[in-house]
């Protein structure tokens, strides 16, 4: 086995952070130095490290982060305002671990050290403002709902164009400004939209199936709910939605808020508990990837755990279902002549879940579709849950240049997989004047199945 000497000489321009306090990890589930040890500290996740990219810091990369993870277990570094925000800066967007050839499972290394940040590193009063705004109101959808009405005249009685216009709220208040920038248009009917218990399978039933319904995506994605609904049934499933279910954790999960996540996590479990359903099914990149971890998060739970993996087990994204479940409807072309499409991967459906053929084989069925692949389409796109609320200008460079790749393809419309890559994309198309379509996957199935035909401006 190789000794740390050699391998720390490989690490360019390191240099630890001052040591400002003995403070360090408490003893609640470090960062495990056997996994730590995994990392030969070789490099080849700072290519596809965003962050890096942006930032050009070695402490800002996967492999600095390591080190430093590994420094402060061993004192020779503290958790301070020096260390903690190189592990705020991570995304979590997971490419160094598709990357990585030693199997470094950096994704439980993030996942233990930001909780650690969370309880041990004081936070600037602003920070803490944003951060308590943020993880009271996205994970509750009834607080967010209530919210969205006021949202909603906001943009009608003309105020949110003058706010922009001004650039005041980007000056003053630049975190604000970013939440503020990927606000989509509020439809108030769709905040409302109401979804009975049980929706009956269209001619023979093959599954029973559970459907989350989302926080962000059930208020301002409520169309691809919706959809997803209709594809389902389609295909021979009786889907259940239980109207007790509240969010899947994924953002305080990704943010390292543990015990919100836990309850959150507890709440799910226990509202699809009894419904006797063969598989749980969900259209969130970001929400899925959670949901599949309810068993690492709730691995010291002594009532949950067994809960946990049983949930974990029948958790299925929609187009994972698709393609494993066989797509039976009969699909119809949706534009009068050939479509070109983009795929946009959504970093925890393509790192986080391993699913990627599955949304291009289920595109690719569409007849007309031609699918286009950008440059660089493993990059985050910068959204990375709230993200781009926290570290806007990271968040903003990321956007731009995701935005760019997919409009260098030619393609006439985006596909994506996740709200938040498509509040980002949105955005970025907006700032550049560009007007073009974005649709989930299983947006176009449906209008497929439907017969119905889109009109796509040239």
């Amino acid at each position: 086995m190789q000794t740390s000497e050699p391998i720390l000489t490989n690490l360019p321009n390191v240099e630890l952070p001052p040591s400002q306090n003995e403070r360090g990890f408490d003893s609640k589930n470090p960062p495990s130095p056997d996994l730590i040890d995994a990392c030969v500290h070789c490099g080849f996740c700072l290519s596809t490290c965003p962050s890096y990219r942006v930032i050009g810091k070695e402490m800002d990369s996967p492999r600095g982060r390591i080190y430093l993870m590994d420094a402060i277990n061993k004192s020779e570094a503290s958790l301070s305002e020096a260390t903690a925000p190189h592990f705020d800066s991570c995304l979590g967007c997971l490419a160094c671990v598709t990357t990585c050839p030693s199997g470094v499972q950096y994704d439980k290394l993030i996942a233990a050290t930001r909780p650690q940040v969370e309880r041990n590193q004081p936070r600037s009063l602003p920070d803490r403002l944003l951060r308590t705004l943020i993880f009271n109101l996205f994970p509750y959808p009834a607080r967010l709902r209530l919210v969205s009405i006021f949202l909603w005249l906001y943009q009608v009685l003309g105020l949110q164009k003058i706010i922009r216009a001004t650039g005041l709220l980007k000056t003053f208040f630049p975190r604000l400004a970013a939440m503020e920038s990927i606000l989509p248009e509020i439809k108030l009917d769709k905040i409302f939209t109401n979804y009975p218990n049980v929706i009956p399978a269209q001619g023979e039933k093959r599954y029973r199936v559970g459907m989350i319904l989302g926080c962000v995506q059930r208020l301002f994605f409520s169309p691809i709910n919706e959809a997803t609904a209709r594809v389902l049934t389609a295909n021979g499933c009786e889907v259940v939605i239980p109207k007790t279910q509240g969010c899947c954790a994924a953002l305080p999960a990704h943010q390292g808020q543990e015990e919100q996540a836990k309850t959150l996590a507890r709440q799910m479990i226990d509202s699809f508990a009894g419904t006797d359903v063969d598989f749980i099914i969900i259209n969130a990149a970001g929400c899925g990837h959670t949901l599949k971890e309810y068993a690492h998060i709730l691995k010291d739970d002594p009532e949950y755990r067994e809960k946990a993996k049983e949930f974990v087990a029948k958790v299925r994204d929609i187009q994972e279902f698709l393609m494993e479940a066989g797509f039976v409807a009969e699909l119809n072309a949706i534009a009068p002549d050939n479509l070109t499409i983009v795929y946009q991967d959504a970093c925890h459906l393509l790192h986080g879940q391993k699913i990627s053929v599955q949304p291009r084989q289920l595109l690719q069925k569409i007849p007309g579709v031609k699918l286009k692949e950008p440059l660089d389409a493993a990059l985050c796109c910068g959204s990375a849950g709230v993200y781009n609320m926290l570290q806007p200008d990271v968040a903003e460079e990321l956007g731009q240049q995701k935005v760019d790749n997919l409009l260098n393809t030619g393609a006439q419309l985006i596909a994506s997989s996740n709200p938040g890559c498509s509040l980002q994309i949105i955005k970025h198309l907006r700032q550049k004047g560009v007007i073009m379509p974005l649709r989930h996957p299983i947006e176009l199935l449906d209008i497929s199945i439907r017969g119905e035909k889109l009109t796509i401006e040239n």
